[in-house]
């Protein structure tokens, strides 16, 4: 089961805000929120209202409609920051120009899921050589250069 929340029209370029989302992808709420805490960026307080937000949806779903939701098994499936309408904005310029400039704005996804009973997500545990042995690749040897041409003296 997933549960999302959105935000849409946050004053903040989404450049600025995928930096704070790739800090908490794949990890647990709890992890997650203990980032965004001391992360010094301005947009970490707005995506860490959004995590709580998406934990009550997923609260409320557990209590309200009677889902079997573990809490404290939910982890980051999914966060992204999208563009969002740009607004054109003018600064002024000496001899009476004008520069153009943007203000950017984003709309941020964010979706939580809950892993599997045996920890699906979870890395395997060491001493298990479950994985296949990587194939073989074909490497390509460079080509070799040619050699210049020898110039002529000038008579």
């Amino acid at each position: 089961m997933e549960f999302r929340a959105e935000t849409r029209f946050l004053r903040v370029s989404p450049q600025k805000a995928r930096l704070v989302l790739d800090l908490i992808k794949g990890r647990r709420v709890e992890e997650a929120r203990n980032t965004l805490m001391f992360t010094k960026k301005r947009v970490a307080s707005h995506i860490g209202k959004l995590l709580q937000s998406a934990l009550d949806n997923a609260n409320f779903l557990a209590t309200e409609k009677g889902l079997d939701v573990d809490i404290d098994n939910l982890y980051v499936k999914h966060a992204v920051a999208n563009d969002g309408p740009r607004m054109k904005r003018i600064r002024p310029a000496p001899q009476g120009r004008a520069y153009r400039y943007q203000r950017r704005i984003s709309h941020i996804e964010l979706v939580l899921s809950e892993r599997g009973k045996n920890g699906e997500a979870v890395a395997q545990v060491v001493g298990e050589e479950s994985s296949p042995a990587p194939a073989k690749t074909r490497r390509r040897t460079p080509a070799a250069k040619k050699a210049a041409g020898k110039k002529k003296a000038a008579k």
